[in-house]
């Protein structure tokens, strides 16, 4: 049933923990690591690749405490269709580097499967059970995509997995882009990430309980806001980035959504992307959602010739901000991030455009908005922490005429997905300006040509109350800072001021042959699980027109 977040509570839900572990959920940083789970035995899993086409051999890497374990693969889509089931695979425990966030677990193979010719592309979730040292039963869930075969997919959307940022924020094993036990004092997030580990628990599946990231609290005034994610999370032993990416949080919803509402839709990797861009020749749409953060410099290449060429992309997404690098034929993916300036060896010698800084560095010279119209660094965060907590959470529609809003009976300033909650966690924006009420993007924007802004609303980079102590901020003014420092060389008090306050917007313009949509916020998917009437009017006026229904 459709869900309404009108009527919002003003407490924060409990999940049982102590004042003391609630700041631990938010402010320290835990993971899992092979051991965890003590005398009641574990098990875990992961493939030698994000994807497979049919026919190829998916090889699996578990390191289990049992001597052997059952498995079953069920395609995760507008319904659940099991197709592979086995029982008594001979498992062992096998030793983990201590680093192995980084440089992989270096596993020997466990088990092999050849994907059938049968089997539909999409997200496959393999779930593998195993008796515990207590008796009871052990668990772990691994998710691998089957890509679509080469050719023409007239009719059909072909969804790319935001796999580079599910690799980000992957805490398996102690590190990652955010976070970590790197660096001489082991308090440092990695550079550098390897896809040859698990996934971390809340990546693949979720309970329907598990908070998103957007608070659901009608926060009262002069009140400390709190992170329920970060808590849930905590009590129930879950990542702490589960909500912040990962299958099950985001493009699990616009696969399923897709599949209920009658289109044909077809699953690949980003690093499909990167190393075979021809895959999106075959199709009239690709798509992108929920939290999309992390990109290589050729997997905007294969998406502007796409476009160029006649396609049409449609970004129901958020935080188009890092430029990634990809090495060891794509089992490490390097972003040095904040650091990039100082630690990134392009800078001492070699290609400085590919430095895995923000888009919008200057030495870098091609911002998100070149691709997909829209800009990180003048989005950010609306309805969490300081940003914004009371702000807006539906989009504020300044041009309904348009064909995007067709059938919504949505009016100028009405809110797009309130209810539902799409705007938000981090969106993407644009400098613009008012002029008869409706939002132009401002000369030196960089905006593509042609580019119509339909809906704006307000963001921030910068955790700004007297209500909050600075001991009680998790977001602060680090990005702030940053933002300032990257784009004008200093993060001084007066460039901190040009950049705290951005927006979040919906987008729309013209390229070569072809055509690009861009809802700029993670939390799009959010009105597809719920049910949002609107949200999924607007969604499937993008995709019929740009698979020529309409």
């Amino acid at each position: 049933m459709p869900v309404s977040m009108t009527d919002l509570p003003t407490e924060f839900p409990d999940f049982g923990l102590t004042p003391h572990q609630r700041r631990q959920a938010v402010r320290g940083h835990y993971w899992e690591w092979p051991g965890m789970d003590g005398e009641c035995g574990e098990i875990w899993c992961y493939s030698d690749r994000f994807s497979y086409r049919r026919g190829e051999t998916v090889v699996l890497h578990v390191s289990s405490t049992a001597s052997s374990f059952s498995m079953s693969i069920v395609r995760d889509g507008g319904a659940e269709t099991q197709l592979f089931e086995k029982a008594g695979i001979a498992a062992r425990w096998q030793d983990t580097p201590d680093q192995c966030s980084v440089v992989g677990c270096g596993w020997d193979a466990s088990f092999e499967f050849r994907v059938g010719d049968d089997w539909p592309s999409g997200a496959y979730r393999a779930t593998l059970t195993a008796d515990g040292r207590d008796g009871k039963p052990i668990r772990c869930h691994h998710l691998f995509i089957v890509s679509p075969q080469p050719g023409k997919k007239r009719g059909r959307v072909l969804q790319v997995a935001a796999s580079g940022t599910w690799l980000a924020y992957n805490t398996w094993g102690g590190s990652n882009h955010y976070e970590g036990i790197t660096g001489p004092n082991r308090d440092q997030y990695a550079p550098r990430v390897s896809t040859q580990r698990p996934w971390c628990r809340g990546f693949v599946v979720l309970p329907k309980e598990a908070p998103r990231v957007p608070l659901e609290v009608a926060v009262p005034p002069k009140t400390v806001p709190r992170y329920p994610h970060m808590e849930w999370a905590f009590a129930t032993g879950h990542s702490k980035k589960y909500a912040s990416s990962g299958w099950a949080s985001y493009d699990s919803h616009f696969f399923r959504f897709a599949e209920r509402a009658g289109y044909g839709v077809d699953l690949a990797s980003q690093h499909e992307l990167h190393f075979s861009p021809e895959i999106l020749d075959g199709y009239d749409c690709v798509v992108f959602v929920g939290h999309d953060e992390y990109w290589t410099w050729e997997m905007r290449d294969a998406v502007d010739a796409y476009v160029e060429r006649g396609g049409h992309a449609a970004r129901f997404a958020g935080n188009f901000m890092w430029q990634t690098r990809l090495e060891d034929e794509g089992r490490r993916q390097v972003c040095y991030k904040y650091r990039a300036r100082a630690e990134d060896p392009v800078y001492r010698g070699g290609d400085v455009t590919r430095a895995t800084n923000s888009w919008e560095a200057p030495e870098i010279g091609r911002p998100g908005a070149t691709t997909f119209g829209l800009n990180a660094t003048r989005g950010l965060y609306a309805g969490w922490g300081g940003c914004a907590p009371r702000g807006v959470r539906g989009f504020p529609v300044y041009r309904p005429d348009h064909w995007a809003f067709a059938g919504t009976g949505i009016y100028y300033g009405d809110l797009l997905g309130a209810d539902s909650h799409v705007y938000g966690y981090e969106v993407d924006g644009l400098d613009h300006e008012i002029r008869r009420g409706l939002p132009y993007p401002t000369p030196d924007s960089g905006a593509p040509d042609g580019l119509q802004i339909l809906a704006v609303g307000m963001a921030a980079q910068v955790e700004e109350s007297a209500d909050i102590p600075f001991e009680d901020q998790f977001l602060g003014d680090e990005d702030g800072r940053f933002t300032a420092e990257t784009l004008f060389g200093e993060a001084s008090e007066a460039n901190l001021d040009k950049v705290k306050r951005g927006n979040g917007m919906i987008v729309n313009f013209p390229r070569g042959k072809g055509e690009v949509f861009h809802a700029g916020s993670c939390e799009w998917v959010a009105g597809l699980l719920r049910q949002d009437a609107m949200v999924e009017r607007v969604t499937k006026n993008v995709l019929d027109r740009y698979l020529g229904k309409s």
